[in-house]
């Protein structure tokens, strides 16, 4: 048995930045119904539009994503469910309310939070090598885990190249892949930088994150990750899938890739283990605000590791402004101030979303890649919806 990668003992419970397959696979990266949380207005007054159902709208009708839906959490403290487009585009059935969807590289701030808590235990240390943990395993030309340390992995200075290729998702979404599997993939490549001298989006990063993981706690990642974080604070509706498992369990709107003809390409059905601790995970909306607000408010790390993983350096390549810290995003607002969050993208999936120091959250989900024009209608969306 592979020492790096425990096997499954039990079954996990059923409970993821979008620049990749665009950016979700070069970096995994990366309907419209107010659901009853306000009184109907009088009869004689025409509906007062709302913003970020008009938001959701356009991601529809102009960006042709075939669904969309969000949770927002606003500055009255009431959440607010949204849903355009359809659920299904053969039968036209609805976006489910608050469906599941996979959220790709959110998934890397649930491995950052549990590296962070074994931080906290004195079982790793963030300025310790790769090689502390992993030794001899990470060497290639112009890379040695002994001189990568584990800040620099979740901080994405590392160097490493990247594993993910377009490919090897879209052209068979159903293939299983070991942990070890897709790190060789990159071991065959160069290294992109020396360590610490440039920042990179890399899921190779947290590919390595997650076999760390598993070597100190000796087992399997999404066991740490349903104990340590959705269990921990009652996400009933995310999970991070056992090996094999290629559905989506609770009600979730289809997933589409647009192919080169026009037509629409159903990849609801895939095996996210190529994403693995950088983008396997499956929630809803609803959940991801309850964990970046959970992890904002202290709940899930102490105060040391919190601002550890809060110290950024700046990441332009994912907008203007934005900076990453250790498997979390901080994005400045039109409004004034930063939203905190990190969002992804998976063939048939994106999801963008930030959440405030004043408790304004919001999560947005299209059942497409993210690409162009709609990427950047996604950012804006949550933009809106926090600063409306």
């Amino acid at each position: 048995m592979d020492e790096y990668a425990p096997q499954h003992r039990f079954p996990q419970r059923l409970p993821g930045g979008r620049r990749g397959v665009a950016a979700a696979v070069t970096a995994l990266t990366a309907v419209a119904v107010l659901t009853g949380v306000a009184a109907p207005a009088p009869a004689s007054a025409a509906p007062r539009p709302d913003a970020v159902q008009q938001r959701l709208d356009a991601l529809v009708e102009d960006d042709g994503a075939p669904g969309a839906l969000a949770t927002v959490k606003g500055r009255d403290g009431r959440t607010r469910t949204y849903t355009a487009g359809v659920g299904d585009a053969v039968t036209g059935a609805r976006v489910p309310v608050d469906g599941q969807v996979r959220i790709a590289s959110n998934t890397k701030s649930f491995t950052a939070v549990v590296v962070l808590q074994l931080v906290a235990e004195g079982k790793v240390g963030l300025d310790a090598s790769v090689d502390t943990y992993l030794p001899g395993l990470v060497r290639g030309d112009g890379f040695d885990g002994r001189t990568i340390t584990v800040r620099q992995l979740l901080q994405h200075t590392s160097g490493l190249p990247e594993y993910v290729n377009t490919g090897m998702v879209l052209d068979a979404p159903e293939r299983y892949y070991e942990p070890r599997e897709l790190l060789d993939a990159a071991l065959s490549q160069k290294a992109h930088f020396a360590p610490g001298t440039q920042w990179e989006y890399n899921n190779t990063n947290y590919l390595v994150a997650g076999l760390i993981v598993q070597k100190v706690t000796g087992r399997p990642l999404g066991e740490e990750i349903t104990r340590r974080v959705i269990d921990r604070i009652g996400l009933r509706h995310t999970s991070f899938p056992t090996p094999g498992d290629l559905t989506i369990p609770q009600a979730h709107p289809k997933g589409y890739q647009h192919a080169a003809d026009g037509s629409l390409r159903d990849y609801t059905e895939l095996d996210p283990s190529w994403g693995w601790a950088a983008g396997a995970m499956i929630s809803t909306n609803t959940d991801l605000t309850r964990f970046y607000a959970a992890l904002l408010g202290g709940r899930l790390l102490p105060a040391e590791q919190l601002a550890q993983m809060r110290a950024t350096v700046p990441a332009e390549p994912l907008g203007p402004g934005v900076r990453y810290g250790l498997g979390l995003i901080s994005r400045p607002l039109s409004c004034g101030g930063v939203a905190w969050g990190h969002g992804g993208a998976i063939p048939g999936y994106g999801t963008g979303n930030g959440t405030t120091e004043d408790g304004r959250s919001v999560s947005i989900a299209v059942t497409t890649l993210p690409a162009g024009d709609i990427e950047s209608h996604l950012d804006r969306a949550v933009d809106e919806a926090l600063c409306r």
